[in-house]
């Protein structure tokens, strides 16, 4: 089984994926994959992002592992079983990208992508099996139990539509 872990920058992919790591888990980073695949294809400098070759990529993975999980913002577009959506709240994920020291129109896209459920609408699309989870005020380690619990079947309240941040962007106007 490949398992997308994707969200947002800054919803916690990077933590959820280290504790699923220390556990014995099988973590592809598919950033470092496609640095070391050359799959890097060019740079969004007015973004400060890299442009990935996203086909090429997922043409290339092997996977040795019965259970694997692929971490990324673009992992649910590779070819995986199902996918979990980390979600964040808008006004928590601005803090946390603020503290890395972003530009504020990179926090701003970012933002923006998670109050209108870009990643989640992206992989609803394409697979499915969709699952998210609010990391908003979880720990990594009680996210990484929410992960093996949905691979368990354990998926109430975890459907695609059950985080809503349209209370938090109505704030904004």
């Amino acid at each position: 089984m490949i398992v997308a872990i994707t969200g947002t920058p800054g919803t916690g992919k990077s933590s959820i994926c280290s504790v699923l790591g220390r556990r014995g888990y099988f973590i592809v980073d598919l950033d470092q994959e496609a640095r070391a695949g050359g799959f890097i294809v060019g740079r969004d400098e007015s973004r400060g992002a890299d442009e990935v070759d996203v086909e090429g990529l997922r043409n290339h993975l092997l996977i040795p592992a019965k259970i694997a999980f692929l971490k990324g913002h673009y992992s649910h577009l590779m070819d995986v079983n199902l996918a979990i959506v980390l979600r964040c709240r808008p006004s928590v994920l601005r803090k946390r990208l603020q503290e890395r020291g972003w530009p504020d129109s990179k926090i701003q896209e970012n933002v923006e992508a998670e109050a209108i459920d870009s990643i989640l609408q992206e992989a609803v699309a394409r697979l499915d099996l969709v699952y998210e989870i609010d990391t908003t005020e979880r720990t990594a380690e009680s996210t990484a139990a929410g992960v093996l619990e949905i691979l368990q079947g354990r998926t109430k309240g975890h459907a695609p539509g059950s985080v809503d941040w349209s209370h938090e962007v109505l704030s904004w106007y």
